[in-house]
């Protein structure tokens, strides 16, 4: 994960060198996490541990404090659950995506599609999010474009309707896994929360188990209010997981810190660019060694 070295750039340079551990060090530490985009109850946290493993066993180099960092971060990240997409024993596998207009949702669908389909899974798109015709359009063009099928319907149709139809043509095509684009419309949270139990009863009803994922694209570079829009549909749909959006050069990558530890809700994907192929399944070691170098 080469991408992330740097998202802590200004935290990686407080805690190289010789300069002393001492309350300032670790006051700026603290700045310096929170313009990361921790929330700030999780970055007082970190150093207030750093601060009692500092005193507890007289730490008094600065790299010591680094490798400690580390591994604090290291720990919150690998608690609660984490893993790759759930597959179903009985095809097809069935995703649900949601997420904010501007959130990058459209486009992490066809990076999740590619990936799959790269892996050797028949994949067959569904259009279910009727509200705006541009969404059936752009989805349209990226099944084209890498090359797996879509199911559609009008502008305005009943999304529930749509998936159906998707899951009929994934039986009788022998898909592998269906991924349906449902709408983000977090100022209608009601409606929101009747589509989507309408689409999991299709859902249940017609593959004999709920969906395998529910997954949110979130924008990282929205920091903070990527979790306010998590904890909005947390609230209003069960979340199985997160694909996390433009988590490049100019995401600050605390925003994944904080998502672990204010919702619990493990990250299945990091989006790391424009290009089809920029997206990877998330790794919360391998990230919080490269957080620091």
């Amino acid at each position: 994960m080469r991408l992330f070295k740097g998202l802590f750039q200004k935290v990686d340079q407080l805690v190289t060198g010789r300069r002393p551990v001492d309350d300032e060090l670790f006051d700026e530490l603290e700045e310096a996490l929170i313009q990361a985009d921790l929330n700030i109850h999780t970055a007082i946290r970190i150093v207030d541990n750093l601060r009692d493993v500092a005193r507890s066993e007289r730490i008094s180099d600065s790299e010591d404090i680094k490798t400690r960092l580390k591994e604090e971060i290291s720990a919150l990240l690998s608690s609660g659950p984490e893993g790759g997409l759930a597959v179903s024993a009985e095809a097809p596998a069935v995703y649900l995506v949601v997420g904010v207009n501007g959130a990058g949702k459209t486009t992490s669908i066809a990076k999740l599609a590619n990936i799959l389909k790269s892996r050797g899974n028949r994949v067959l798109l569904a259009a279910a999010d009727t509200f705006r015709a541009a969404a059936i359009d752009q989805l349209e063009i990226w099944a084209n474009r890498i090359g797996v099928e879509l199911i559609k319907q009008r502008e305005g149709a009943d999304p529930a309707a749509v998936v159906y139809d998707a899951l009929q043509a994934a039986k009788s095509r022998r898909a592998d896994v269906v991924i349906a684009d449902t709408a983000g419309r977090l100022h209608t949270r009601s409606s929101l929360m009747e589509e989507l139990k309408k689409i999991g009863r299709v859902v249940e009803r017609e593959s004999g188990r709920p969906a395998d994922e529910v997954l949110l694209v979130l924008d990282a570079t929205c920091g903070q209010n990527a979790i306010s829009q998590a904890q909005e549909f947390k609230a209003a749909v069960p979340i199985s997981g997160i694909i996390l959006a433009k988590l490049d050069g100019t995401a600050k990558g605390g925003i994944v810190i904080t998502l672990r530890d204010e919702l619990g809700i493990p990250i299945k994907f990091a989006g790391t660019g424009e290009g089809i192929s920029d997206m990877q399944e998330f790794n919360s070691r391998e990230f919080a060694e490269a957080l620091l170098g």
